[in-house]
């Protein structure tokens, strides 16, 4: 027997904002930490080998010595560093869902594996997860990376949408149609999923997103002149929206409420100028409600994109095959930590039936009233760990003995190559 399938599979979600990492079994990630790296200015600006201009690819620079492999740091250290030392440089290696740097996302991993979860990745089997949108050419990275630089025993690559339905689940049996809702940090897809095949054809994505909250947040703090200091104004942006936002049912009712008791609903933010040290504070106010209400004003934020995420929930389930459509509107499971806004999945539930209701009811009145329309049930599934509900998934998924089957095998990439990484099955075991 393979000692490494006794050992629990390490489960590694990377998103855009945030990764999330730990091992499989366990109910929660042992670490949440920002999906960034800061290297060395010095090692940047080295020219590569056989190149005259300055290049950020840090393979090539393994001659700058050892100080290059060691001098870089990921997620909160790496934002501390940055703002401590001019030096450093900040590389997001993942934008809107996908991996844009690969030379980062290696010594991401790399200090993921050894520095965080301490593990040899000879010993684990892995599971990575992906965006649902991502091409076959990266999984072949992601399989070249994890079996020639890390050496590890056992790969699968699940695209995330289908381990947060996983996650998603309420009764003993795993209910795998629905449609995932993942409004992460960079990137917001809705994902139809039919007895754990994603309908790729019917993927719709948004171009707002976690990000856009705390943008928003911060323009209507700027526009207000309450005095934040420029250089921690985002930061603070963020804390406001994650601690004190909420969605309204009804932004003109939520209006005339704050108005007529300002003190109830307005807080205080208080915070310390990080050059100065001097404390400072200020009120938040209508942005409360304001910053998640984008989802569904989108208007408000971006004159370019007017179609509220209930509306493009519905287009996504209308375009999926009709014999699924009843049942994706039973399952319609949130994912992501923008989701967790509070009553969020209730505006969203109100919203997409209003909808679906105003459609019956026109062709009922289309057929003169003689063919009445079945009702249609909409249901929008909320749970406490939809902020991590793909990386949940993973670990339920991992735990089972099907996973280790499931799996690519070293001595397969060796004889097959990385092709092998391109197709990932669903391991009907589960289901």
């Amino acid at each position: 027997m393979d000692p490494s399938t006794s050992r629990p599979a390490v489960v590694i979600d990377n998103g855009t904002g945030y990764t999330k990492m730990g091992f499989a079994g366990n109910v929660e990630p042992c670490f949440i930490t920002p999906t960034v790296v800061a290297v060395n200015e010095s090692f940047i600006t080295q020219p590569a080998r056989g190149s005259s201009k300055g290049s950020s690819s840090w393979m090539a620079q393994h001659s700058a010595g050892v100080m290059a492999d060691l001098d870089f740091f990921i997620g909160e250290e790496a934002l501390s560093k940055s703002r401590t030392s001019s030096t450093y440089n900040l590389t997001y290696p993942i934008k809107y869902g996908q991996v844009e740097n690969w030379d980062a996302m290696e010594r991401f991993w790399q200090q993921c594996i050894f520095n965080y979860l301490r593990c040899d990745p000879e010993d684990h089997y892995f599971l990575l997860t992906e965006s649902p949108l991502t091409p076959p050419e990266s999984r072949e990275y992601t399989g070249e990376i994890m079996f020639e630089t890390f050496n590890v025993p056992g790969l699968y690559i699940a695209v995330q949408p289908v381990l947060a339905l996983a996650a998603g689940y309420t009764t003993s049996k795993c209910e795998m149609t629905g449609v995932v809702v993942d409004v992460g940090d960079g990137s917001t897809h809705v994902v139809p999923v039919a007895e754990g095949y994603v309908i790729g054809s019917s993927i719709k994505s948004l171009p707002i997103s976690g990000k856009d909250v705390t943008l928003f947040v911060q323009q209507l703090m700027r526009e207000r002149g309450e005095h934040i200091p420029p250089e921690d104004s985002l930061e603070v942006a963020r804390k406001i929206k994650e601690t004190y936002c909420y969605t309204s049912s009804d932004i003109v009712k939520e209006y005339n409420k704050h108005d007529k008791e300002p003190s109830k609903y307005i807080k205080q933010w208080r915070g310390i100028k990080p050059k100065t040290g001097a404390p400072y504070s200020c009120d938040v106010g209508y942005e409360r409600f304001l910053g998640p209400e984008i989802f569904f004003n989108p208007e408000i934020y971006n004159s370019e994109f007017t179609t509220p995420l209930p509306a493009v929930i519905d287009k996504c389930i209308q375009s999926a095959p009709i014999d699924t459509r009843r049942a994706l509107y039973k399952n319609i499971v949130l994912s992501g930590g923008s989701t967790m806004f509070k009553d969020f999945q209730r505006r969203l539930q109100r919203d997409t039936k209003k909808i679906v209701d105003a459609r019956v009811l026109a062709s009922g009145l289309r057929h003169n009233g003689e063919v009445k329309a079945q009702p249609v049930e909409v249901n929008v599934v909320s749970h406490p760990i939809q902020r991590y509900a793909a990386w949940f998934g993973g670990s339920v998924l991992a735990s089972t003995p099907e996973f280790f089957t499931a799996c690519h095998t070293k001595a397969e990439y060796e004889e097959y190559g990385a092709s092998i990484c391109r197709t990932n099955p669903v391991f009907k075991g589960m289901y």
